[in-house]
């Protein structure tokens, strides 16, 4: 039987929404081992000066308990 345990996360990128998710699983992938999936909770760009100058996402990760 497994148990697996969600945990939530932010992440931010210049760049896109998606490589925001991408920093944010390859960030947590250095602690978190066995994860199993990602669900974008939220998504939110970050405007300064009229210009959208980061793409931030919430997420929620779940991983396998050893």
């Amino acid at each position: 039987m497994s148990v697996a345990k969600v945990i939530e996360i932010t992440s931010e990128s210049p760049k896109s929404f998606e490589d925001a998710v991408r920093l944010g699983v390859k960030r947590a992938s250095k602690t978190v081992k066995k994860m199993r999936g990602v669900w974008i909770k939220d998504q939110e760009a970050v405007v300064k000066g009229g210009e959208v100058i980061a793409f931030r996402v919430s997420m929620k990760i779940t991983f396998i308990l050893d």
